[in-house]
């Protein structure tokens, strides 16, 4: 089974993640997730359609390859 889509969110989380640690030294795992949250409700609109753009891109990915994969279950079923 195809690994599902990121959102956009997700996008931005593993662009910034590194540079909020670089950022705040010796943060605790939920903090880093935290300051990400704040970060992404920060953004205007515009900053996040890069993001957006990448997520759009990946859940298109992720529906051809679940296609793929259903249409080869179903010839599997078939040859049975």
């Amino acid at each position: 089974m195809p690994k599902r889509g990121l959102s956009a969110y997700m996008f931005f989380a593993n662009d910034q993640r590194d540079k909020v640690r670089d950022e705040n030294p010796g943060i605790k795992f939920g903090e880093v997730g935290k300051m990400l949250g704040e970060r992404w409700k920060s953004l205007s609109d515009k900053q996040k359609t890069p993001y957006e753009a990448k997520a759009a891109a990946d859940k298109k990915r992720y529906e051809e390859e679940k296609a793929a994969y259903t249409a080869a279950g179903d010839e599997e079923e078939e040859e049975e």
